[in-house]
């Protein structure tokens, strides 16, 4: 869902600088706040858990889970994610032409613990099927968004990656699985 304040201000009077140097960004050595402190303040901040699915170039099923998904444009429909530049995985998502988002369930939960996991063959078990573009779709994912991958950006120890959506599905009605402060919860109405 994309959420917009023009009912508080005008489009215009919200400028974009597009120009920002990267000697904008505060060095980490300047910080005021351990690695520690921030990362225990972003967990603070729910979100929902995905596994990110393609296949390498010698034909190998790659997946790993992500909590950083989020959309970026209806028109044209683009999605983002990051990704650590030192990941296992970053040299196929360098060079693979699409990959899959697939949004977990709270049924899920197993399931990305287990894409989360290293040393272990991810896929053991794994139930999935070919999506129209090639890659494999997570069997039981409440929303799959299988896209070209578009531009990389550099940020810092991660990598934001653009995808162009080229097919998307979605289940209604499944409570998602949530991710908070280093825990898995399911959707919890209020």
């Amino acid at each position: 869902m994309l959420l917009t304040a023009w009912h508080l201000s005008p489009p215009s009077a919200c400028p974009v600088n597009r120009s920002l140097p990267p000697e904008h960004l505060q060095s980490p050595t300047s910080a005021s706040f351990s690695e520690r402190e921030f990362r225990n303040a972003l967990g603070q901040f729910a979100t929902g858990v995905a596994v990110v699915t393609a296949l390498a170039p010698d034909g190998n099923k790659v997946g790993l889970t992500i909590s950083s998904f989020n959309s970026a444009s209806l028109t044209p429909p683009l999605v983002l994610w990051s990704l650590m530049k030192t990941a296992s995985s970053m040299p196929v998502f360098e060079t693979v032409s699409h990959y899959a988002i697939n949004v977990m369930g709270a049924h899920q939960k197993e399931l990305a613990l287990q894409f989360s996991r290293k040393g272990i063959d991810r896929w053991a078990g794994v139930e999935f099927e070919m999506g129209v573009t090639g890659v494999p779709l997570l069997a039981g994912a409440i929303a799959s968004f299988e896209c070209r991958n578009g531009p990389h950006h550099d940020a810092g120890d991660h990598v934001i990656l653009v995808g162009e959506v080229a097919h998307c599905q979605h289940v209604a009605g499944v409570p998602p699985l949530l991710y908070h402060g280093g825990n898995f919860y399911t959707e919890q109405l209020i």
